[in-house]
């Protein structure tokens, strides 16, 4: 019996009638050391504790029925958790209450992560949602035909997905710039362009920039795709990460230049377009950055600046 409860991490305590102290197996040694026959719950657990079991097990004696109790113990500056399992015990002489104790404080952490876990997908899903409204309406507003619609609409949820799903990958932790980047351009970019031109700082974006970010680049890859360098058959792109200050604290400054065929001609971007809207205000305000859009003379350029609380930098080149 000894070994069985020993191997289970399981110990037990007799008390008798008037709640003293009887006889005890396999205490841990913490409990085992304030132990003595003829002492009270709160000799063994504390007072506090003491007084709440001692009107827990007078119950348990008066009514017979069984129940269960849970306390937390400083041991040595850890927080443990113990269950107890109360009945009363009646029969050959000896009335009293049995305790069987077992330790949970690594499950009741689990259930604390899990809870913990359930309440960030709750909150993440909402903002997801969020993000996915003001999408359809933006997108709508900015078409004028329903194939139009669909095809922008799919397009940018896509985006979101490819985004999600690094996140989710990491434990929602984020996303490295080149994966998400990499996940953004791989639907667009050339086969034969060779490799994907981005360069600089791989840094390491919370789900926030995560998101947004993969939004602006979805946007500037798609733009070039459909009327800019991609299009005209040149993928003279490139995508920079880059240590900067903003407001005189740590950021980083993503830079996009895309030099178009034509190197006389300024891209338009229609002032109502949603894609711009992403570009210079939705993404930046996101995160509290800043954010340039620059049409000039064969070449667009943006730059978007995220400030350190968006972004850690895990490793370097």
């Amino acid at each position: 019996m000894e070994r069985a409860l020993s191997s289970a991490g399981i110990s037990i305590l007799f008390q008798d009638a008037t709640l003293a102290l009887s006889y005890a197996e396999n205490l841990p040694p913490h409990l085992a050391e304030r132990y003595f026959a003829g002492g009270r719950d709160g000799d063994l657990f504390g007072q506090v504790h003491g007084d709440y079991l001692g009107v827990l097990k007078s119950n348990v004696l008066e009514t017979g029925s069984a129940t269960n109790a849970e306390i937390d113990l400083d041991v040595e500056g850890e927080i443990r958790t113990y269950e107890l399992k109360v009945q009363r015990v009646n029969g050959d002489g000896f009335l009293g209450i049995l305790s069987v104790i077992s330790e949970v404080t690594e499950m009741r952490h689990r259930e604390k992560v899990l809870k913990s876990l359930l309440r960030e997908l709750s909150h993440r899903s909402k903002n997801l949602l969020a993000i996915i409204q003001g999408i359809a309406t933006q997108t709508a507003r900015n078409t004028l035909s329903l194939d139009s619609f669909l095809v922008k609409f799919r397009g940018r949820l896509q985006s979101l997905s490819n985004s999600q799903d690094l996140i989710t990958d990491s434990s929602w932790r984020g996303a490295y710039l080149f994966d998400l980047a990499e996940k953004q351009f791989a639907p667009y970019w050339p086969e034969t362009a060779g490799s994907m031109p981005i360069f600089g700082i791989n840094a390491h974006l919370t789900p926030n920039a995560a998101v947004h970010l993969g939004l602006a680049l979805h946007e500037l890859i798609v733009n070039s795709a459909s009327y800019g360098a991609i299009a005209g058959g040149a993928s003279s792109i490139t995508l920079n990460c880059k240590e900067v200050k903003l407001n005189g604290r740590k950021a980083i400054e993503v830079a996009w230049v895309e030099v178009l065929p034509n190197r006389t001609d300024i891209h338009e971007f229609s002032e109502n377009s949603f894609g711009r809207s992403v570009l210079e205000r939705v993404v930046p305000s996101s995160m509290n950055g800043k954010a340039e859009l620059k049409l000039l003379p064969g070449r667009i350029e943006y730059y978007l600046q995220i400030p350190e609380t968006e972004f850690e930098i895990l490793k370097r080149a």
